[in-house]
């Protein structure tokens, strides 16, 4: 379908003396991406292709309306000028703002893409061996591509830095959770390591630091958890199904046991028997003694994630608590240089290299993994630093 002669001249204006590279999922990330500034790994921010199928529900709509009910990050007025310009696509075509989508259509978004930042620390490697890879996870980046992060990722700096691909994570582990992370080479190592886990033959071991003098001996926590997605955390349910009530949650169980405490805080080995989201944190504030740094769980107010474009730890930590430790400064002002990248006109996050919402101060939770063990293997990881109370 072609465009109206006013919308292709707007859309050329904008895209004039523009050489533009799209990349998508299957371009690798490079050691070149990634810029270092106060203490944070940044990425580069860079020209990507998003692609979505219309569904039921956005059947029958313009695309522009699409756009601004489904995706609310950006103006209408954005994607009224994207659709102009060519960077909303339809089956590969340019289309008018008054094209409405049909059922199944392949929808592209070219867009300059700003990944959050992660803390500046060496995804070390642990063990290298012909099937599996150990690394010590740092806090602040996911282990895989998901939601605003791609390159950012444990899986995007060990391709960038040391060409390590494919990589199979076997376990998970928090975006702010550090420490051990088993991943397999190859996929039949890694339907080995899932049997395991599903047979029950792994025993996964933690530290954490909480709040106060936990007591001694090992302490038994069995409470179903029901993890609300809009909320971004997770609650502890402990009772009884009845005709009456029932518990939404699913069975969870952790074992803790303190290894030392200094009268203000407590080290804790934490051995979790199930892996649902959140479970050590939920778990530990059930026995009053919450990881001392975690925002989320320090407080019983609930955090609406839905207004505020960042993860709820860090809308936790935007809600006035004041995180334990600092980082000096962080709230440094970042200086635009030609030479990082070029700016885009029509990017909304322009010329900061964080994207809109994430320019504040985040730190990693104090909540370790040390080890896992299965049927003939282990795996360990040390322990932090702050795991030795003075």
């Amino acid at each position: 379908m072609k465009r109206n002669r006013e919308e292709e001249e707007e859309g050329e204006k904008i895209n004039k003396k523009m050489e533009i590279v799209w990349q998508n999922p299957s371009h690798p990330p490079e050691k070149e991406d990634y810029i270092f500034h106060d203490g944070k790994r940044h990425v580069r921010p860079y020209y990507f292709e998003f692609v979505s199928h219309v569904n039921k529900r956005w059947e029958g709509k313009t695309i522009v309306d699409l756009f601004a009910q489904e995706f609310r990050g950006r103006s209408k007025d954005y994607y009224v000028s994207a659709v102009k310009c060519g960077r909303i696509q339809v089956d590969g075509e340019n289309i008018p703002v008054s094209y409405i989508v049909k059922r199944c259509q392949k929808i592209s978004h070219f867009l300059h893409r700003h990944e959050p930042p992660v803390m500046a620390w060496d995804v070390a490697i642990l063990q290298n061996e012909s099937d599996v890879l150990t690394v010590c996870k740092p806090a602040s980046a996911p282990v895989h591509p998901c939601g605003q992060y791609r390159k950012n990722t444990v899986l995007g700096i060990l391709q960038a830095e040391h060409g390590l691909a494919p990589l199979y994570p076997i376990h998970r582990l928090d975006r702010l959770v550090s420490g051990l992370l088993i991943m397999a080479k190859n996929p039949a190592k890694a339907d080995i390591f899932r049997r395991h886990i599903e047979a029950g033959l792994v025993h996964k071991q933690y530290v954490a630091k909480v709040v106060g003098v936990f007591p001694e001996g090992e302490q038994v926590v069995d409470a179903n958890i029901d993890y609300n997605a809009r909320e971004g955390r997770s609650t502890a349910e402990v009772g009884i199904s009845n005709g009456d009530s029932t518990l939404k949650g699913k069975a969870a169980c952790t074992k803790f046991t303190r290894i030392s405490t200094n009268g203000t805080h407590s080290i804790v080995l934490c051995e979790p028997i199930t892996g649902r989201t959140h479970q050590i944190r939920v778990h530990l504030q059930c026995t009053g003694h919450p990881i001392a740094n975690d925002m989320l769980y320090l407080s019983d107010n609930v955090i609406d994630r839905s207004t505020l474009g960042t993860t709820a730890d860090r809308a936790a930590a935007l809600s006035g608590i004041s995180p334990a430790t600092s980082c000096e400064n962080h709230n440094e002002e970042y200086k635009y240089c030609s030479e990082d990248f070029i700016i885009d006109p029509m990017c909304t996050h322009c010329p900061n290299l964080a994207p809109n919402g994430f320019d504040g101060h985040e730190e990693g939770l104090w909540l370790h993994c040390v080890r896992y063990s299965g049927p003939e293997w282990v795996y360990e990881c040390s322990y932090p630093d702050w795991a030795s109370l003075s």
